[in-house]
């Protein structure tokens, strides 16, 4: 069994249901509290032992490039004014060099055709996806989670799920499971957006994943499935065939930052967990619901 060193981050969308703001900003830059979305999640990345971070990009995503560097003149500057909390705070964040990779995704063909973009860097070896408008509030981290279940069944691909609201399963991704123990349960297929009724759990596809890198030769083939694009769930689905697949409902809340209210509650969830702001969040939110 390889460990799981390298982590895959679609960032070229369009980011669509976030306009008009996403139109001059890339949605991975917009911020929740004081750090932009990319940056919480190549944070859950690193946590989890990730070593090499692979941004899949796009046209418009420079500024995530400009974020993971160092910015001399600001340094310089917080240095010079002693400001040396803030200035470590903003250093921590960045990676290692080598540690970082951007390959460019030229036309928006869909998920699938945006991580096998990645294929040459990954290379042989497990490798970790995580959808970043997707962030995941844990302890341990979403992530780490996915980490210790691809460890504990010894391999394969893990998908990480969680339950749908009642009645909505039809609007995602389902799994179907057998052998569930806990929160592991190893994977028997996927639905589509099922017929109400016909959904073979309530559990949906969430934004983490850990796949085998034989997933590349079949995205390789350029097959389209929903809306026109080359699509994650079909790879998957037909390396369900020959590998085994674990889904894992992880321990923890997801803020669906891609979605206006998503990002809203995310940003005063977070706000409220930040020891530093959180007395003064909670007063400043009070007034409003007065």
């Amino acid at each position: 069994m390889k460990r799981v060193r390298k982590a895959v981050f679609p960032v070229a969308g369009l980011g669509t249901r976030m306009l008009p703001a996403a139109k001059t900003v890339a949605k991975e830059m917009l911020t929740v509290v004081d750090r932009p979305l990319i940056d919480w999640v190549v944070s859950e990345a690193r946590a989890a032992g990730i070593e090499h971070f692979i941004l899949v990009t796009g046209r418009g995503k420079g500024a995530m490039e400009d974020y993971f560097d160092h910015h001399v003149e600001l340094e310089a500057t917080l240095a010079a004014k002693g400001k040396t909390d803030l200035l470590a705070e903003i250093v921590s964040a960045l990676p290692r060099e080598g540690e970082i990779s951007y390959v460019r995704q030229m036309e928006p063909k869909g998920l699938g055709h945006a991580v096998w973009c990645a294929r040459d860097i990954v290379g042989d070896e497990p490798f970790a996806v995580l959808l970043p408008d997707m962030v995941m509030d844990a302890t341990p981290g979403c992530l780490a989670q996915a980490v210790a279940a691809y460890e504990q069944v010894g391999g394969g691909n893990i998908v990480v799920v969680e339950p749908c609201p009642p009645g909505e399963a039809h609007k995602y991704g389902i799994v179907a499971l057998e052998n569930r123990q806990g929160r592991l349960g190893r994977m028997t297929g996927m639905v589509e957006k099922p017929a109400p009724g016909t959904e073979p759990s309530n559990l949906f596809i969430s934004g983490r994943y850990i796949l085998q890198p034989e997933i590349f030769d079949i995205l390789e083939k350029g097959e389209r499935g929903a809306g026109g694009e080359i699509q994650l769930t079909d790879g998957m689905a037909a390396l369900m065939k020959s590998q085994a697949f674990h889904a894992l409902e992880f321990d923890g809340t997801t803020y669906d930052c891609g979605d206006k209210i998503g990002w809203l509650r995310a940003n005063v969830a977070m706000a409220l967990k930040d020891p530093k702001l959180a007395d003064a969040a909670r007063a400043a939110l009070r007034p409003l619901f007065d």
